[in-house]
């Protein structure tokens, strides 16, 4: 790899990589395989494994691009085509056996499988929607999944090789960089990144250019640049599908991030259970280096910047960014109180600044663009665009990027394609484990920083899970509790006993021995932890429980008062009983029961004795009958017959 020793230099690799690339293409055709986590876990390997035979069979000289996460997660494995002077096509949930037809049909003969494509690109969308239409071809695939997506921190993913330097440079990677090292002064460069409204999208939302300027005034030698990508949240997948898909760009953004600060040493903080994201994070630091765009004398100037990875071990608390900087010392990874903060006294006691894997990857496209292009999108007081994992009960789980203002039921019912199965919805958490959760009269809530805070929720990292009428809002609190409050570090009261004794109530309500006061209870103990814990972790933990009680109180009360789950999940409020009229002793249930409850002979009407049953449920699923039903154990088998 040559070392580029100028801004000449890179804007002449460029150019070369970009004519080699139409070359390329004016003989060869594109396929992009899917090859973030998402997509080999469902199975990419065996399909990009089977398309290389069947071009080697063919003898058709392709290129074969191996490409992060495109956000639909949902529909991986993705496999894309583009024939030269042809827009680029998307085949979804594609199964190896399927190969053959596609190269032959889209490759050879120029055909494009309408019933299973569609277009990422509105233009391109509107291409072959023309050419269905013309050739008398079925309608091709629709999903609005980008409709209303804006990409920044996700430009990339899904559309070069992470793999490959000279990809990111062909997108006009590091020319950013360039701009501020050889074009800039730092103070320039804070003012940039004021001015465009950053907020930091690690959670707390604090404006990332004022960050920068904390740190560049602070006294002292050396800096540090710290990237958080400790992603810790149930559900969430922002951070890694960035480090997969698009890792040059958090190294640039980190590098003008060291420029402007005055720092020459950075450190990325990504837990050890990102193994790929880790993998590609280091082949794109040996590439940047070799190409003189980390390390010494960057594009030939007196600026020197080098970056480590530091692996976690998977410690939610590390997510803090003190107990992050103690991780990174070798020490224990507990959180200290603030001030003094690390701008002025942070890793080893030094100045230094911490971000979040977006926040850095949106810098270079706002000293690229400038901030009148960024706070052109989003709102007043939340710029630009903001990063989801959309999962749960919803058709379309995956990643997007959406301006900030738009609002909730935009991104559940337009983006996400609303409810499967025809269900209703029940609420959306917003900001992971430790944020709230909003119910359908929330829906035209418009997702920025203080909007989803008025209404009761957090923006947080950017997991948004979605969940239907059929889940019990007083164990989705507990479910996230129990997260919580097992991940406390244990070094201050308030969290480590307030989190055990807010799950102790939840837990005792799900199995029918909660009473009112418990209510209070819970109150009373929220109020403290927020109030006295040391961080963000034990000061948010209550988030769900008090959220899901304010909209949901309804429910408490039923598991409660009247013994009763109004959705049937909590099995501690329930028992399983066998209609005698309508079973015919298939033995089908005495088969699935783990637990040896159910006797009976063999074409007779079976029993379940209720001091083994654990309400595992594996009888009621089995049975074919309608012979099992699931009621409230405060009745009995007499009484539903009463009733009917």
């Amino acid at each position: 790899m040559p070392r580029l020793n100028s801004p000449k230099d890179l804007a002449d690799t460029r150019l070369h990589i970009r004519q080699i690339c139409r070359e390329q293409h004016t003989v060869s055709p594109f396929i992009y395989v899917g090859m973030g986590t998402c997509g080999i876990a469902a199975g990419a390997g065996e399909v990009e494994q089977t398309i290389q035979k069947e071009l080697s069979a063919h003898q058709i000289d392709a290129e074969v691009i191996p490409v992060g996460c495109a956000g639909m997660c949902a529909r991986e494995p993705l496999v894309d085509i583009q024939l030269a002077g042809k827009p680029r096509i998307t085949y979804a949930n594609v199964k190896p056996s399927e190969i053959p037809e596609i190269i032959t049909e889209h490759i050879i003969n120029g055909n494009i499988l309408t019933k299973k494509a569609y277009a990422q690109l509105p233009e391109h969308r509107h291409w072959l929607e023309k050419k269905s239409a013309a050739e008398n071809l079925p309608s091709y695939h629709e999903l609005p999944f980008y409709s209303k997506q804006i990409r920044i921190a996700l430009k990339n993913c899904g559309m070069i090789n992470p793999e490959s330097i000279d990809d990111y440079i062909s997108q006009d990677g590091y020319r950013a960089l360039s701009k501020a090292v050889t074009g800039m002064s730092q103070e320039e460069i804070i003012t940039e990144i004021k001015d465009s409204g950053l907020r930091g999208r690690g959670g707390a939302g604090f404006l990332t250019g004022v960050k920068w300027e904390f740190c560049y005034l602070a006294k002292g030698q050396p800096k540090f640049v710290i990237c958080n990508a400790d992603e810790g949240d149930p559900g969430a997948f922002m951070d890694r599908s960035v480090l997969e898909g698009d890792p040059h760009s958090l190294l640039e953004g980190m590098t003008i991030a060291g420029y402007a600060i005055g720092a020459q040493e950075g450190y990325i903080y990504c837990r050890a259970e990102y193994p790929l994201a880790i993998e590609r994070l280091k082949k794109a630091i040996s590439q940047a280096e070799q190409y003189g765009l980390l390390g010494s004398n960057i594009l030939g100037t007196n600026f020197h910047f080098n970056l480590h990875i530091k692996e976690g071990a998977g410690a939610f608390v590390c997510g803090e960014e003190t107990a992050l900087m103690a991780s990174i010392e070798g020490r224990r990874g507990e959180p200290r109180p603030r001030p003094p903060f690390p701008a002025v006294s942070g890793l080893w006691e030094k100045p230094s600044n911490v971000n979040n894997v977006k926040s850095y990857a949106m810098t270079p496209q706002i000293i690229l663009n400038g901030s009148n292009w960024f706070k052109g999108m989003g709102t007043e007081r939340s710029t630009g665009t903001a990063v989801f994992a959309l999962t749960g009960n919803i058709k379309n789980t995956g990643l997007i990027e959406v301006p900030m203002g738009i609002t909730l039921r935009e991104i559940i019912y337009e983006i996400g394609g609303g409810i499967p199965k025809k269900k209703k919805f029940k609420a959306v958490q917003t900001g992971g484990p430790l944020g709230g959760c909003l119910p359908e009269t929330a829906l035209d809530t418009p997702v920025d920083f203080d909007s989803l805070t008025a209404a009761g929720a957090t923006m947080g990292s950017g997991g948004m899970i979605v969940v239907d009428q059929d889940t019990c809002m007083v164990e989705f609190a507990r479910y996230f509790l129990t997260f919580a409050s097992a991940e406390s570090c244990g070094k201050c009261v308030p969290c480590r006993l307030g989190g055990q004794r807010l799950l102790e109530i939840l837990t005792r309500i799900t199995q029918g021995g909660g009473t009112l006061d418990d209510l209070e209870e819970i109150q009373y103990i929220s109020e403290n932890m927020r109030a006295a814990s040391l961080c963000a972790l034990g000061q948010l933990t209550p988030g769900p429980v008090m959220a899901s009680l304010r909209f949901f109180r309804e429910e408490y009360e039923a598991h409660i008062v009247d013994k009763y789950c109004p959705a049937g999940v909590c099995k501690g409020l329930y028992s399983y009983e066998i209609l005698e009229i309508q079973c015919r002793g298939c033995g089908l249930c005495i088969k699935s029961c783990p637990s040896g409850a159910i006797t009976g002979s063999k074409k007779e009407p079976h029993v379940i004795d209720q001091r083994k049953c654990i309400q595992c449920g594996a009888c009621y699923d089995v049975c074919n009958l309608e012979a099992i039903t699931v009621i409230p154990k405060l009745e009995t088998i007499e009484e539903i017959r009463t009733n009917n």
